[in-house]
């Protein structure tokens, strides 16, 4: 089994995205997977079950058919930071909880396993904790997913810096084409390309899906 931890230079850069085309071309290639969101904000009461609009998405790409409980052992309501959600509503955001998560899809077996990330890198759980300190005791190597657009160059940069400062791997890093009117995108990309310390797995282009066969050569380097 490989699994990753798939994270964003920021908020709203298309980790989700990202994350549902990987586990779709892993089924398209006959690799068993399942996608997991120990922790999300901003969920809806669904038929009596609080459901977030990205852990649904998740659920419904994953190859392997699981509860959203378990996609998402996490949930909180309102739209806004997750530490701060989880202290107006008396929850801890618990490392032992997202490692108990990530230890029952590994029971499935899948072949590939992403687990998304909440926000970008540095996401803080309270009381001094912060997911990235929970992904290094995972030891996941990580996949970072590059919104393009204007600032992007510095969000990359010191994503990918404080990633390795923190002990992990960087495995590759995707480029997300958010916009489609980045100014010098192809300018951009070289730079990111040039001088990020991992290679890029997938151009992700605007409102178009990768062609099948670079999406399938972006998972053969996961496997």
């Amino acid at each position: 089994m490989k699994q990753y931890f798939i994270t964003g230079t920021d908020t709203e850069v298309g980790k989700t995205y990202v994350t549902r085309l990987l586990l779709e071309g892993a089924t398209a290639l006959g690799k068993t997977n399942v996608g997991y969101k120990p922790i999300a904000a901003g969920c809806e009461n669904v038929n009596g079950v609080w459901v977030n609009e990205d852990a649904s998405a998740i659920q419904q790409a994953s190859g392997i058919a699981v509860p959203i409980n378990e996609i998402n052992p996490i949930r909180l309501i309102p739209a806004i930071a997750p530490h701060i959600a989880a202290a107006e509503a008396d929850i801890e955001l618990s490392g032992k909880v997202i490692t108990k998560g990530l230890e029952t899809l590994q029971h499935y077996e899948p072949e590939l396993l992403l687990m998304e990330g909440a926000g970008g890198w540095r996401l803080p759980l309270g009381q001094g904790v912060f997911l990235p300190d929970i992904i290094s005791s995972l030891n996941m190597e990580v996949i970072m997913v590059v919104g393009m657009k204007l600032g992007c160059l510095n969000h990359a940069f010191l994503t990918a810096e404080a990633i390795i400062r923190d002990g992990l791997t960087l495995k590759g890093w995707v480029a997300n084409d958010i916009s489609g009117d980045m100014a010098r995108y192809n300018e951009n990309l070289a730079t990111l390309k040039r001088e990020l310390p991992a290679p890029l797995l997938l151009e992700v282009p605007y409102n178009r899906v990768p062609h099948q066969h670079l999406l399938f050569t972006a998972i053969e380097q996961l496997s």
